[in-house]
């Protein structure tokens, strides 16, 4: 019987809890590279990466290779440093993020580019991506290679995308969607691919990880994009209302633009180009997201990709690690919450 998204978590909250302790060992194998491959005779690099890799990140790309890993129940170690490569091309992009965005927060505290400076946040994002890389190329297979190579290109052209769709309140959902599918999901979905190339399992089992990591991906990040105007800084480790701000026209805001009336539209459009950016504002707006459903017709949309990433399990056998691949789509959902 395949499981719902709603079966599991029913007597108690979801979390990554099950996964951690899945692969507890190997992450402390992983985090061990991270830490090594953060080292450099410059102090700055080591000072700057440290602030945010060891700022309490949930790591949950890293761990679904290594639970993907022990899904296949294989027995090497490629993983470890994979997972880690993984984890340096997540954190290099938040840092880039960071200075695009203009961030005050991440991770519940004050974001790098503010202590260290833009040119350096930057710069330190840059290194990171240049481990990834050295890792990925010890690794020796040029199938991981492209598999994370290939992620890496497609977060940026995200980034680019969501750029150009920038305070643009005509953003279409099916834009919308392929901006996140780049930017967030691809990674989700390289991060579980891979684990099946190492393993050397068939291509169907390949398949089957990315689309479980691309679907789980899609629903983080539509969960990420509504509780930005219905959540708080300590919860989300941002600031509550960022996008708001910074005019990026989430689902959410799609949603409430379209299903608004002239004065509604003006407002969005106001809104979105940054003329009406106040704590006022940004309550008006959370209450017309509300009046049309926007925020639970995005977490229903959430639920839906989330069940699609539970379904692309369907092949595997159950057992502890299907579990908690299934208990993480149940987290990343029940963060609304």
């Amino acid at each position: 019987m395949t499981a719902t998204i709603h079966q599991l978590g029913a007597a108690r909250t979801p979390s990554l809890q099950p996964m951690l302790n899945l692969v507890a060992p190997e992450m402390n194998r992983v985090n061990a590279v991270i830490l090594d491959r953060m080292q450099s005779e410059i102090p700055l690099i080591p000072e700057l990466a440290g602030h945010l890799i060891a700022g309490g990140g949930k790591r949950m790309r890293p761990m679904l290779t290594l639970a993907c890993a022990r899904l296949l129940d294989y027995p090497g170690n490629r993983h470890h440093r994979l997972a880690a490569a993984v984890e340096f091309i997540h954190t290099a992009t938040l840092l880039h993020d960071d200075v695009v965005d203009g961030s005050d927060m991440r991770r519940g505290k004050t974001a790098a580019n503010l202590i260290f400076g833009n040119p350096a946040a930057v710069l330190v994002g840059d290194f990171l991506f240049s481990r990834s890389f050295e890792l990925m190329v010890e690794d020796g297979s040029l199938k991981v290679l492209k598999i994370l190579s290939h992620a890496s290109a497609v977060i940026a052209e995200g980034e680019v995308n969501q750029l150009t769709a920038q305070r643009q309140i005509t953003t279409s959902q099916e834009k919308y969607l392929d901006i996140i599918g780049a930017k967030t999901a691809a990674l989700f979905a390289a991060a579980c691919r891979i684990a099946a190339v190492v393993a050397e399992r068939p291509e169907a089992d390949e398949l089957a990880l990315d689309a479980y990591g691309r679907n789980l991906g899609i629903a983080f990040q539509l969960v990420d994009d509504a509780i930005d105007y219905v959540s708080d800084g300590a919860t989300m480790g941002k600031d509550a209302g960022d996008d708001f701000r910074d005019g990026k026209v989430t689902l959410p805001v799609i949603l409430a633009h379209s299903r608004g009336d002239a004065e509604e539209k003006s407002f969005w459009h106001n809104a979105m180009l940054g003329h009406r950016a106040s704590a006022d504002d940004l309550a008006h707006a959370t209450s017309l997201l509300r009046r049309h459903g926007a925020i639970d017709d995005t977490l229903e949309r959430a639920r839906h990709y989330g069940q699609r990433a539970i379904d692309a399990l369907g092949p595997f056998p159950a057992g502890a690690a299907k579990d908690a691949l299934v208990e993480a789509v149940e987290f990343a959902i029940a963060r609304a919450y």
